[in-house]
């Protein structure tokens, strides 16, 4: 019956109208149609179908008193399958075997993966590592984790192997989840392997995991899964990018995931009517809380595979996308593709990763998307701050209103606010804050209910990013008036010329505004008289390289002269290099390590 039923949603009928749904519904119902006949066609697995008489709630623990709820995030996905069993929570489209899993559906997907892991042997706190680009497993693997009290490892597929050795046997991964192209980075690892052909059929033997959790429940559904007394156990353990060295295990905690989500969702003002396009990495700080605050505001996801700007085009035009997380490159490189025009309908756009230019800023609202900038670490369970636009500001030219708008602003509602302090040198010392002047530069420091728990079997590394009751977050910024914050460099992106600090960030801000750069980035050179001079990597606009082909000095001499004009001389570039590429992480932020050896080794 519970099949018949779905299907008849899916095609769209009247008979959604017996389950209480609104208008609104049908509205996204009908904005899904462009899946087509895929989505007409889909059946999920029998083991994904949940009985007719389903009840979406977890075991509560024994001795708890009654005006204590320990906060849990998986109860997101537990309401949204109460409320609407029938919407569809999760598209994945763009492969050979397109899924489609309603709300109900997917909730027992994931109930399906918690046994597994029970059956497994898994116990409370035991780390399951995953390895996969978005899809549903790795979205599932998120959730489930929660319901086997559990704590999600999700790596970064672009790691070496070497890298992905090192984190799996750190944090001690007792079962690893791998999508079939990675399975050679794990193939020799010690702890059982699960690969997931990414088909969603029976004979996948992550489908077969599955399966067998099913059965082993014996139809306890999720009164079998007792949710964890103590909200402040950690549910995730997302490994740092380790550009400086080892990466660290930034362990979240479910109190802090279920707060950051409902934050994250009411700064992006996500909806039951919205839906949200991951471009952003799961694997990158858990998807920044996305992964919750998804079911908690009843959306919809679509999950691609790679970041691929023609998909990504398709989607907004084609599939009613209404929210995505990018980082400034990323932005540049959706903004800037052959297919990139006016959006029919506004989309948000979470900007992260990097500070964007107010001339990237304009270009978007140029087309039509909504800018959202907010700003945060790994340490931080992703964004912890947002830019809060002004009403004063909608009279401003949209260059005035871009450069307010790139700055980082406040703490988010349901963190602690934020301190910009100056720089502290020695353990234990006072922290100072700095005036409130948007001028003198200091390092951005926060506490409270959106910082991780400390970093996993580092006790050392945790003291001293807690040093004075604080995280310090590594990023110089200044303090203006109005309390709110604005990114001005890392600590070790700072360049020091004749005495002077340059703000890498200010300059590629200004260097983004010449009309023939695409994207900039700018490090410190050694210099024999000023100690260090700035040095600017530009990618050329594709209709400007042809204008410049073999005259990239005279390009640098403009580029020089358009610096010289908004910028003090010690911030001016001395040398400036046309690339075809920077090297990136696997979230699009600029490695400027990699540019500074380069620019160490360079002969100019």
């Amino acid at each position: 019956m519970y099949f018949r039923m779905s299907v008849a949603l899916r095609a769209g009928t009247a008979r959604s109208m017996h389950f209480g749904v609104s208008t609104a519904m049908r509205a996204v119902t009908a904005r899904s149609m462009h899946f087509g006949s895929a989505f007409a066609a889909f059946r999920p697995t029998p083991a994904s179908i949940p009985p007719s008489d389903a009840r979406f709630t977890l075991s509560t623990p024994r001795g708890l008193p009654v005006h204590i709820h320990p906060l849990n995030p998986l109860e997101f996905l537990l309401r949204a399958a109460q409320i609407y069993p029938e919407k569809l929570a999760l598209a994945h489209p763009d492969v050979q075997f397109p899924v489609f899993y309603t709300y109900s559906v997917w909730a027992q997907r994931v109930q399906n993966f918690a046994y597994g892991l029970v059956r497994a042997g898994i116990q409370p706190g035991d780390r399951i590592a995953v390895l996969s680009p978005n899809s549903p497993m790795i979205a599932e693997a998120l959730q489930g984790v929660i319901g086997a009290r559990a704590i999600a490892t999700t790596i970064n597929i672009r790691l070496t192997k070497q890298e992905i050795d090192y984190i799996l046997t750190h944090c001690g991964a007792k079962l690893i989840f791998v999508d079939h192209e990675y399975e050679h980075l794990v193939s020799d690892a010690k702890a059982r392997i699960i690969v997931c052909n990414d088909t969603g059929r029976a004979g996948d033997p992550y489908e077969d995991f599955l399966t067998a959790g099913r059965d082993f429940s014996q139809e306890k559904g999720w009164a079998g899964l007792e949710m964890d007394a103590d909200e402040n156990k950690p549910l995730s353990l997302n490994y740092t990018s380790g550009t400086t060295g080892r990466p660290k295990g930034v362990l979240t905690t479910l109190r802090g995931t279920y707060l950051a989500s409902i934050a994250e969702a009411f700064e992006a003002q996500l909806g039951m009517e919205s839906t949200y396009l991951w471009i952003l990495p799961m694997f990158h700080a858990a998807g920044w809380t996305f992964p919750w605050s998804l079911p908690f505001s009843f959306s919809t996801q679509i999950t691609m595979r790679t970041v691929d700007y023609s998909l990504i085009w398709k989607h907004f035009l084609n599939s009613g996308v209404t929210h995505y997380c990018g980082a400034p490159t990323v932005q540049i490189g959706i903004t800037n593709h052959p297919s990139a025009k006016k959006v029919p309908h506004p989309i948000k756009t979470i900007i992260a990763g990097a500070a964007p230019t107010a001339h990237l800023l304009s270009q978007l609202e140029s087309m039509n998307f909504q800018s959202v900038h907010v700003y945060g670490l790994t340490e931080t369970y992703g964004p912890v701050t947002r830019n809060y636009p002004q009403p004063s500001w909608n009279t401003l030219p949209s260059s005035s209103r871009a450069k307010l708008a790139a700055r980082q602003g406040h703490a988010f509602a349901t963190s602690f606010p934020l301190r910009v302090i100056h720089p502290t040198t020695t353990p234990g010392e006072e922290l100072v804050d700095v005036p409130r002047d948007g001028k003198t530069v200091g390092e951005i420091v926060v506490r409270g209910n959106i910082v991780m728990q400390g970093y996993f079997q580092d006790p050392d590394a945790t003291a001293r990013a807690f040093d004075g009751g604080y995280f310090h977050s590594g990023d110089l910024a200044v303090w203006h008036p109005d309390g709110s914050v604005q990114i001005q460099d890392r600590m070790k992106d700072i360049i020091i010329s004749g005495g002077e600090n340059a703000s890498s960030l200010a300059i590629e801000q200004e260097l983004a505004n010449h009309p023939d750069v695409l994207e900039v980035s700018v490090v410190g050179r050694e210099h024999p008289k000023w100690g260090e001079r700035p040095m600017a990597y530009v990618i050329l606009h594709t209709e400007s390289a042809p204008r410049w082909a073999g005259k990239h000095a005279e390009f640098s001499s403009a580029l020089k002269a358009h610096a010289r004009e908004r910028l003090p001389g010690f911030a001016t570039p001395e040398w400036v290099v046309v690339v075809e590429e920077l090297p990136k992480t696997s979230t699009g932020k600029i490695m400027k390590t990699v540019l500074r050896k380069q620019a160490a080794s360079a002969k100019l």
